[in-house]
């Protein structure tokens, strides 16, 4: 519910409009001298985002203006039944789509837009100065906000990267889509103006490419708007958002800022103070500038082909014919070039620190470097040998990022003793380190484990593919796998607010799908955490199927891959499961399952006339009525006092454990009714199909189909955590920056000079 509030493109602009204001509300009481140029850039943008979600339509011109978050359905759908019935209401919707009903809903994109927010101050800030020509003024107050705005972006990019990784099925956290790349790349160009910025701060030069740095980051954020929200890019991405008429309206959005700042910058760039010296080879400016232009082209090798579809639309406007098309491999495609980029990144962040702002002499440079040289070589061998690396490639990327790791470890160390709070730099790199050697293991050694050694195919119509890295297990029955035994032991449920999985077949099911009653007393960890009769809140659309593994030193594990069936989304709809070591994660879904809204073989109805606790054998298992009892509450029926309800409760003996089966009979009205209950597991539907009392004994009918199954996909992803880890050391290492940055402004301003 919380998530429905942004799901859409008007919600989401709301998101964007509140981060905004309240942002606008601290820059105005932490900064009175820049406050009227300042907050009028803001109020400029703030108008843009407001007329997002105007909903006005001028008629004399049929212009629309926005799309109201606020109207009914009856004013967005011309459907028959408002024109019938004005005032019908529709029922409550379907809610979120399945693959976002997750936690990281409610914080994954408000931490994005958050992010999206804080670009607008650097760039604020910017043409601030070049409107007052306070040409170096800006920077200062600027820098603390491009520091914690580049920290929260990259931090809602992660965190789409986990919740995809914990969500979703494809076994990654970085596909390469569209929608991916457009927050990406200005996360590169931010990070590229926050260095450029401290060169100029501490040396006094990169002025002009501060300014065009800063001013590009916030284009950016705008032409990704552009991209995701104006439907170009629905056939290239999986989600980016239907176009609601507000194409034309994103797309004067993006070129008023342009423009405008293009324009601004051409009347000041004459007055802009430049440096006359020029930045020695082994200075921290000449490597830092490289840096920039480093993450500057690794940027622009993304947005260019991640643009085909403008190209294409613009070609076409022009009453042209374009036929370029996205790369058809996307992951292929940007990672070999991104690579080497990375590598490029890692290797002058691991070298530009040991310059601290001044001239070093080659013998200075190579003294400062040995040691990190040497360590890095002697990781790297040691990491390489025992992992068999042997693609060039994959090999340095490793030395890179371990390289970045050691040399920026080796400077922390001394800020420690002398400077701590100089420390950010040097933490924020060590992160990247950390990232680069997560995503290498990670995601070049990722292999499937659950190979289909049996040599029989799981499905004849499925893929190659498909029958070789999956394996087939039915409820109960153990089978190897990769140094572990697995067994699947059936359908779960999750007990809301009770932090637990309830066996299905330990479940009735009510007139409310989201509610249902305990069959039997419900145990976790020897303690009855559901009593017999109680009644339980579920979400009815989620299924988990419980796996146990058992491995090679005999601990044993379970693991909860969740599947939906659901049809308007394409079928099943999976979601992983996931053992977390520190070398490894167990990753493990479901692809394939029972389908539960088909009908099952069921076979012929067989019939057993017993007595009270007889046994008797149902498709080879012990079953034995129990108990027997009349009821006065059905789910789903109205019963009358005339009316008779029979429940009888039958235990079947499982292989490992006991099921309860609870039918009915009913006379209602004088007429007859059954209603029969499943053992999934054991592929069991049982009816009381008759009471002999005079006799004392039962007709049970019985129906067999075949035992549970589910098919299985696990991946070990060696060091993933590496990189999750690398992600909090990076956060670290700009809050830290962002604290010293922010502290050294406000000096300043008590001294009145900002």
């Amino acid at each position: 519910m919380i998530s429905c509030f942004w799901e859409g493109q008007e919600g989401s602009f709301l998101l964007w409009m509140f981060w905004h204001a309240l942002l606008g509300v601290v820059v105005i009481f932490t900064n009175k001298y820049w406050e009227a140029t300042v907050m009028t850039v803001f109020s400029l943008v703030q108008f843009f985002l407001a007329s997002m979600i105007l909903g006005v339509v001028i008629p004399v011109i049929n212009l629309k203006i926005g799309s109201s978050p606020f109207i009914l359905l009856r004013d967005a759908i011309d459907a028959p039944i408002f024109q019938q019935q004005p005032d019908f209401v529709p029922k409550d919707g379907t809610g979120l789509n399945p693959l976002l009903q997750n936690y990281w809903m409610v914080i994954h994109p408000p931490t994005l837009f958050l992010g999206f927010a804080l670009t607008v101050v650097p760039f604020a800030y910017c043409i601030a100065g070049l409107w007052k020509k306070k040409y170096k003024e800006w920077i200062r107050p600027a820098l603390p906000w491009a520091l914690f705005g580049a920290a929260v972006l990259g931090v809602g990019i992660l965190m789409g990267g986990y919740w995809a990784y914990e969500t979703l099925n494809f076994g990654g956290y970085w596909n390469w889509d569209p929608v991916e790349n457009a927050v990406y790349v200005p996360w590169l160009f931010m990070v590229a103006a926050i260095h450029v910025m401290i060169t100029f701060k501490n040396s006094e030069t990169a002025l002009k490419a501060s300014v065009i740095l800063v001013i590009t980051t916030f284009i950016l954020i705008l032409y990704s708007t552009f991209l995701t929200r104006s439907g170009i890019l629905g056939d290239a991405s999986v989600h980016s958002f239907t176009d609601l008429g507000l194409s034309g309206q994103l797309l004067v959005y993006l070129l008023f800022f342009t423009i405008g700042a293009i324009v601004l910058c051409a009347v000041r760039w004459k007055n802009l103070p430049t440096s006359e010296k020029e930045a020695s080879t082994y200075s921290r400016e000449f490597w830092i500038f490289i840096g920039a232009i480093s993450l500057c082209l690794m940027g622009f090798q993304v947005l260019v082909p991640t643009s085909i579809p403008v190209y294409n639309s613009i070609i076409e406007s022009f009453g042209g014919i374009s036929n370029m098309a996205p790369p058809a491999d996307q992951v292929e495609f940007y990672t070999k070039s991104q690579l080497w980029f990375a590598v490029v990144v890692a290797l002058l962040s691991g070298t530009g620190q040991f310059f601290w702002w001044k001239k070093m002499s080659k013998e200075t440079l190579l003294s400062q470097l040995t040691v990190p040289l040497i360590l890095t070589l002697i990781i790297s061998t040691i990491a390489i040998a025992i992992g068999d690396i042997g693609k060039p490639s994959y090999i340095v990327l490793l030395v890179a990022g371990v390289y970045t790791v050691v040399a920026n470890a080796k400077i922390l160390f001394g800020l420690l003793k002398s400077s701590p709070k100089l420390s950010g730099g040097a933490i924020t790199h060590i992160g990247v380190g950390m990232i680069l050697i997560g995503i290498l293991y990670s995601a070049g050694y990722s292999k499937v484990v659950s190979l289909n050694t049996t040599g029989m195919l799981i499905s004849k119509d499925a893929s190659t593919e498909f029958n070789n890295e999956n394996i087939l297990l039915f409820i109960n029955e153990p089978k190897s796998m990769a140094g572990y035994e697995l067994k699947y032991r059936g359908e779960r449920v999750e007990a809301i607010n009770r932090g637990i999985y309830v066996d299905r077949n330990d479940l009735v099911t009510t007139a409310q799908p989201h509610l249902m009653i305990a069959k039997r007393d419900v145990e976790e960890e020897g303690n009855i955490v559901i009593q017999k009769n109680d009644t339980i809140e579920i979400s009815p659309e989620n299924t988990f199927y419980e796996i146990e593994y058992t491995d090679q030193s005999g601990e044993v594990f379970k693991l909860y891959p969740r599947a939906q069936v659901n049809e308007a989304m394409g079928g099943l709809l999976a979601s992983p499961d996931i053992k977390r070591n520190l070398s490894k994660d167990l990753y493990t879904h479901v692809s394939s399952i029972r389908n539960p809204t088909e009908e099952s073989e069921w076979s012929d109805l067989e019939e057993f006339k017993i007595s009270m606790n007889e046994n008797f054998f149902v498709n080879d298992y012990v079953a034995t009525v129990e108990k027997i009892e009349r009821i006065s509450e059905v789910p789903g029926v109205d019963l009358s006092e005339e009316d008779v309800a029979i429940r009888v409760d039958i235990k079947v003996l499982g292989e490992e454990r006991e099921y309860i089966a609870q039918p009915l009979f009913l006379i209602k009205n004088n007429l007859v009714g059954r209603i029969p209950d499943e053992i999934g597991d054991l592929g069991l539907r049982l009816n009381l199909m008759n009471v002999h009392p005079e006799t004392d004994n039962f007709t049970i009918g019985v129906n067999t189909r075949q035992k549970d199954w589910v098919v299985l996909k696990a991946m070990e992803k060696p060091l993933i955590n590496v990189l999750w880890i690398g992600t909090l050391v990076l956060v670290a290492g700009f809050a830290i920056a962002t604290r010293r940055r922010y502290s050294e402004f406000k000096k300043m301003r008590e001294k009145g000079l900002e």
